[in-house]
């Protein structure tokens, strides 16, 4: 990735011109022709990080994939759960699709110019699906929650048709919503810098860089960072708080063993997701330190990458009927290829 200058060079001339424009008549809106994405542009061994997230990338379009197909093809696994782990794969999936291959793009064809309008796409189908991710983790510790305090009624309390009914609210909630915190970005005016100092068409870095009022891009920013991160994560904290006194409640030692034992590709998700970007942002807010631009670039893509390829990863190896479909598909390849 290289540094911008001669792009922006050649449109300093139109943007001085917009700039006074703004100046003599303040109602004008300026949309330059598009961004810089310069959040890689000093970063060490760049070479080999780049190697790593198109690793991570097929990794995650093939066992995401896998993982869709399996729950679709065996009908054992249509039930409730499995409903929420296939939306979760289909959520990981756009969401690693919707940032690498960009990332990718700028490293190997050199071009990290993003067009005003595909910046707004990326940005808006971005959050959609990180509100999503950490949404569907939540759905998630709600089936624990009843198959294991409500053991006797779980068939009858988290249905199919209750599931779908949950994921499809949600899906409307963080679709909608994200219309209206990308639509008001169109309403900044952009006359100085278009150089983006993030690894794709942030929010935050995109509205600092306008040169007329972003007080409610800003607000809007904060209150949509909590409700996605901290309003899951309390209902998680909350799920796994009924559980433990459900799970203290029986007798059995080995009973207890077994519950907590289902929970545990739940709890790998939460602490794979969760964890990373709360501590930049608790290091950031609350101790105060201002971490290293490129080391907080690098942070924050990882956060983003990473969960999307692990988490079907953890669901394939820790879900008992996810494995044995597998070892049962592998079983009849090889007595293809033998009877072949």
């Amino acid at each position: 990735m290289h540094r911008p200058g001669a792009q922006v060079c050649g449109t300093s001339s139109a943007m001085t011109f917009l700039r006074r424009l703004q100046w003599n008549d303040s109602s004008v809106l300026i949309h330059p022709p598009g961004f810089y994405i310069i959040g890689f542009t000093s970063l060490p061994f760049a070479n080999l990080y780049f190697i790593f997230l198109a690793f991570v990338y097929v990794v995650s379009v093939v066992f995401n994939t896998f993982v869709i197909y399996i729950i679709m093809v065996d009908h054992r696994l249509h039930n409730p759960k499995f409903m929420a782990v296939g939306n979760l794969a289909v959520v990981d999936l756009v969401l690693n699709t919707c940032i690498i291959p960009g990332m990718l793009k700028a490293f190997l064809a050199k071009n990290n110019f993003v067009p005003f309008n595909l910046c707004m796409v990326q940005m808006y189908v971005y959050y959609s699906f990180i509100s999503m991710e950490s949404f569907s983790i939540a759905v998630l510790a709600y089936d624990r929650m009843i198959a294991i305090c409500f053991p006797l009624r779980h068939g009858s309390i988290n249905t199919m048709t209750s599931m779908s009914c949950i994921l499809g609210v949600i899906w409307c909630f963080c679709l909608g919503i994200q219309i209206f915190s990308a639509a008001i970005m169109t309403r900044l005016s952009y006359c100085d810098s278009v150089n983006v100092y993030s690894y794709f068409c942030d929010y935050a870095p995109v509205f600092r860089l306008a040169c007329n009022d972003n007080t409610l891009q800003w607000a809007v920013a904060s209150v949509l960072s909590l409700a996605i991160l901290l309003g899951p994560l309390s209902f998680i904290i909350l799920s796994y708080m009924s559980i433990l006194i459900a799970v203290f409640r029986m007798k059995s030692v080995e009973s207890r063993v077994k519950a907590l034992a289902t929970c545990t590709e739940h709890l790998i998700l939460v602490a794979v997701f969760f964890f990373p970007v709360l501590i930049i942002f608790m290091v950031g807010l609350l101790a105060r330190i201002k971490p290293d631009p490129d080391l907080r670039v690098l942070s924050l893509s990882l956060a983003s990458c990473i969960p999307p390829c692990l988490n079907p990863i953890v669901y394939s190896l820790k879900t008992k009927e996810i494995k044995s479909k597998v070892l049962t598909m592998f079983r009849r390849i090889k007595v293809q290829v033998v009877n072949d």
